[in-house]
């Protein structure tokens, strides 16, 4: 089915499908570095990795240098329709000087910098709390050790310091997300005093005001070797953001695996200005596999759409997996996202909204799975072609043809 089919069947819903496009290409996704490299980084020093991260497999084709991972991004922005954005973490510094956390600046970054505004791209960042000696004990922030909490702090005043640099060299604000992986393994004596830590190591991190970025906390449910306790779960990190104004970032595996993530969007919403979403697909839980185009996927995108809250979140990723190519990875699970917002976006939110308020719920889901026929897939092949982006066996083609390329690393 050609796109002028397509329009006129959604316009018979009174849906406009050129609004649509026009509005999914305004939307940039936050494409996470980590993915090319299995989180390894580009650091000579490392630790455990901590609160669970672990990325499995041993396909051919991982990125060992910035400039291998920055050319297997260039191919995966070529086949993702739209500008977007980078996510990039502290542990992969470009420079020959090797720092340890506490001494990172901008300058260990300014290639990455020049490289995306090459690229016409955005720059979010992150401080990296895990994979070093010093989180070895699954406590960084919260640890009750003066000396190692300090460590931490300056690392993340360093690591705010330079998403504001890398904020104002690209003219749009950078993210720098905090997570951090502390926790115990088994039940502790006395979760107040390491929640009081965290919250006073926080305050300190966030005590300089910057223009040019955006703070974010993270929340996780729990991680390997932190099973009995998380000290940054989502209410400690829910009351935080809200008291200090900072996003919160809602993590798609970083809940149990029978709550519904796109559930709570509207209900933090109504206490925080911006959201954060890193948007991944745990399999039982937080295996932050590439996303499918599944339900927990178009129920996020819905939400996203229904309670107008496109311009008041963040959307990033979040996966990571080595038994695949990683370059099909980030395309495939970029795209996905992006079908799922298209969906959401060709959706008559006016009909079912007043079908849902005369409790007429018969009518509701008569309307919501009539919907599913029409002819999506038409219409995501036009978003493409606008992006000069392929579909299809074409696409396929190139994944496989890239990945050949790179098998011998």
């Amino acid at each position: 089915m050609g796109y002028d089919s397509a329009k006129a069947q959604f316009s018979d819903w009174g849906i406009d499908t050129d609004a649509a496009l026009a509005r999914l290409q305004d939307i940039s996704i936050s494409v996470h570095c980590w993915q090319g490299d299995d989180v390894v980084g580009f650091e000579t020093r490392s630790g455990t990795s901590g609160g669970g991260i672990q990325a499995t497999g041993n396909h051919p084709g991982r990125a060992r240098t910035p400039d291998e991972l920055r050319a297997d991004l260039e191919f995966a922005y070529a086949n993702i329709p739209g500008k977007h954005r980078l996510n990039l973490h502290a542990m992969y510094m470009d420079t020959e000087d090797r720092p340890d956390r506490d001494q990172l600046d901008y300058n260990h970054f300014a290639r990455w910098v020049d490289w995306a505004r090459d690229q016409g791209l955005g720059l979010d960042f992150n401080p990296t709390f895990f994979a070093h000696p010093k989180a070895d004990d699954n406590l960084t922030l919260s640890h009750p050790d003066q000396g190692i909490r300090d460590f931490w702090i300056e690392h993340g005043r360093r690591t705010r310091d330079i998403a504001a640099r890398i904020g104002a060299e690209l003219g749009t604000p950078s993210i720098n997300n905090i997570w951090v992986p502390d926790g115990y393994k088994d039940t502790p004596t006395d979760r107040m005093a390491a929640r009081t830590r965290l919250e006073q190591s926080l305050d300190l991190i966030l005590s300089k005001p910057q223009d040019t970025m955006r703070d974010a906390v993270e929340s996780k449910l729990f991680g390997i070797g932190v099973e009995a306790c998380t000290v940054g779960s989502h209410e400690f990190y829910f009351g935080y953001a809200m008291r200090k104004n900072t996003l919160l970032c809602l993590d798609m595996g970083h809940f149990h695996p029978t709550e519904s993530v796109a559930d709570k969007l509207s209900a933090v919403a109504l206490s925080l200005p911006e959201i954060l979403l890193h948007v991944s697909r745990p399999m039982r839980w937080d295996s932050d596999h590439v996303i499918l185009l599944n339900d927990d996927i178009l129920a996020m995108a819905h939400e996203l759409v229904s309670a107008d809250l496109l311009d008041r979140t963040h959307i990033g990723l979040d996966f990571f997996d080595a038994t695949i190519s990683r370059t099909a990875a980030w395309v495939i699970g970029t795209r996905n996202m992006q079908k799922a917002l298209l969906q959401a976006l060709l959706r008559p939110w006016d009909r079912l909204r007043l079908a849902e308020n005369r409790l007429d719920f018969t009518a509701r889901l008569t309307l919501t799975e009539a919907l599913k026929d029409l002819p999506y897939g038409a219409v995501w092949a036009e978003f493409c072609a606008r992006n000069g982006t392929k579909v299809g066996m074409p696409l396929i083609q190139d994944l496989d043809a890239y990945q050949a390329s790179v098998s011998d690393r």
